[in-house]
């Protein structure tokens, strides 16, 4: 039983509140003054180029004549709570309520132009945004039927590429 007058030892204390002993008596080191210039270096070029990681801004840093290694360099991207922004995996996953379709062109020999078409839409990322082209294409020639770039991506501008391509070429058996 703990009274007023007795106090557990703060090793004690920490084990009964369920945190390691370590972190009760750890203490940040401050950051050093060639730290703070590589920061004060590093944040302008991940707002200027936020694709590069350690490794990149390590190789720029060493271009510009500061020695730093990538390790010392992802520490302080860490410590500003910076990371480099890059696609990553996994966006074509399933997902529960996805309605999963059957493939149609299963077992279909495709072998003559006309036969069947194919509609496609990419993004191409520019330095304010991105630019959006819709185009169809003929399998089996892998020929560009009719094309379209637009800055908003809206199902219309699908449309006016199906009616181009049907104007130009007629229609695809399928």
């Amino acid at each position: 039983m703990i009274d007023g007058n007795h106090a557990l030892p703060i090793s004690r204390q920490a084990q009964l509140a369920g945190i390691s002993r370590g972190s009760v008596y750890y203490l940040p080191r401050p950051v050093s003054p060639v730290g703070l210039a590589l920061m004060r270096r590093i944040d302008p070029l991940h707002l200027e180029h936020p694709f590069m990681g350690a490794r990149m801004l390590r190789d720029q840093l060493n271009r510009e004549g500061y020695a730093v290694g990538r390790k010392h360099v992802g520490t302080l991207m860490r410590r500003m709570g910076i990371e480099a922004l890059y696609r990553k995996p996994g966006t074509s996953k399933k997902h529960p309520g996805h309605e999963i379709y059957p493939y149609l062109l299963r077992g279909l020999a495709i072998n003559r132009p006309n036969q069947v078409w194919a509609l496609d839409g990419t993004f191409i990322p520019m330095a304010k945004g991105f630019v959006y082209l819709t185009a169809v294409v003929d399998w089996a020639s892998r020929r560009v039927l009719a094309a379209k770039v637009a800055i908003t991506l809206q199902a219309c501008h699908a449309i006016d590429v199906l009616q181009e391509a049907f104007s130009r070429h007629g229609r695809p058996e399928l």
